[in-house]
């Protein structure tokens, strides 16, 4: 009777072991799997951030070339203007710069 008390108590243990390298290998096994996870997510994440970071980047090349365009065309538009009223004074300006010339001239004799 004693000896299959004591091999009831090995058995036991036996099982108490087994139950506990299982559960061992089970946490590291969650543990792995909860780490590869996180390595993904982070991978992720930073893809992610870098799709967003490229988009923003594209976003104010393509603000800047509007406001480019923008202000070229108004410095445009006014260099025209400039010259219209230019070309509108300069029948007058070269009339007006005769005519004291000629002042000049009659003064002088």
């Amino acid at each position: 009777m004693k000896i299959e008390v004591l091999k009831e108590i090995k058995t036991a243990e036996e099982e108490y072991h087994s139950t506990i390298s299982k559960a061992h290998a089970e946490r590291k096994q969650s543990i792995s799997a909860a780490e590869l996870e996180a390595d993904n997510l982070i991978l992720k994440a930073q893809s992610d951030a870098e799709d967003l970071k490229k988009k923003r980047i594209a976003e104010a090349h393509e603000e800047a070339a509007r406001k480019y365009s923008a202000t070229l065309a108004e410095g445009k538009r006014q260099a025209d203007e400039l010259r219209e009223r230019g070309k509108r004074n300069l029948e007058k300006a070269v009339g007006l710069l005769v005519s004291r010339f000629r002042e000049q001239l009659h003064a002088g004799t």
